[in-house]
């Protein structure tokens, strides 16, 4: 299938590793032209040479998503290296597991507040694509309660709940608005990879409730994602894409 990406400008935070990552790679290998941002400079430089092989503009810059400023300059900087916005990508997660008043101050500015500044950064030059679509990453942590019950699964849930509420209120003008839910997800040097080393029962319990006998990959999720980003979902909008290997129960109309 042809997505129709070929020429269209992406942004994706948090473009260095795992999910998003993929999702930054794949959008490129499709033609998009990608702008990014990570919290280290010296993974934004080797992404960057990554994502050039696919011979679109691929541009990437360190910056912190909690930090509101520095995150509108950098779509107001990434907009003007790709000479507009079509998709935007809000990827990154305090990961915030600690039921604390840290782990709550961490997960609004990061999860929540990140990709609402994103969105509003972004919404001057969405309105006036013809292709505007905005993705969320949420979690399936945000559809039900599981260890990460607290400041993780609570800020998914709402940027589910926002994400939904876009594409209503974003419909006539032409802007989709999804969100993807991945389930567990394993790379080298993730979440889960360390609860492999440093809780082997945790990580052994989480697998063993999959009914696959697996957990995700990054590609699985940014498969998921790029197409909801793509003019191929034209006309979906509004929905959260469950990526989780039947790994959640609760159904989802």
């Amino acid at each position: 299938m042809d997505l129709k990406l070929k020429g269209l400008n992406a942004l994706v935070t948090g473009g260095t590793k795992g999910i998003g990552r993929a999702i930054a790679e794949t959008l490129a290998a499709e033609g998009a032209n990608i702008a990014f941002c990570a919290r280290g400079a010296e993974g934004v430089q080797s992404a960057v040479r990554e994502f050039s092989r696919h011979g679109g503009v691929a541009v990437g810059h360190a910056v912190d998503v909690g930090d509101g400023p520095a995150l509108k300059a950098w779509v107001a900087e990434a907009a003007a290296a790709l000479g507009g916005i079509d998709i935007v990508v809000a990827n990154v997660s305090a990961l915030a597991i600690a039921n604390d008043e840290a782990g709550w101050k961490s997960g609004f500015e990061v999860d929540m507040m990140g990709t609402v500044r994103l969105v509003d950064a972004a919404m001057p030059w969405l309105e006036k694509s013809q292709h505007a679509a905005i993705v969320t990453i949420a979690s399936v942590s945000g559809r039900e309660v599981d260890f990460a019950a607290g400041p993780y699964g609570a800020f998914k849930a709402a940027i589910i709940h926002y994400t939904q509420g876009l594409a209503f209120h974003l419909a006539g003008k032409r802007i989709r608005a999804n969100s993807v839910s991945p389930g567990n997800t394993y790379f080298e040097g993730g979440v889960w990879n360390q609860i492999e080393v440093g809780n082997p029962k945790l990580y052994a319990d989480a697998l063993a409730l999959n009914p696959t006998g697996r957990m995700g990959t990054p590609q699985e999720m940014a498969n998921a994602a790029v197409f909801l980003a793509s003019p191929a979902a034209s006309f979906v909008t509004g929905t959260n894409l469950v990526v989780d290997g039947a790994l959640t129960r609760g159904v989802q109309f």
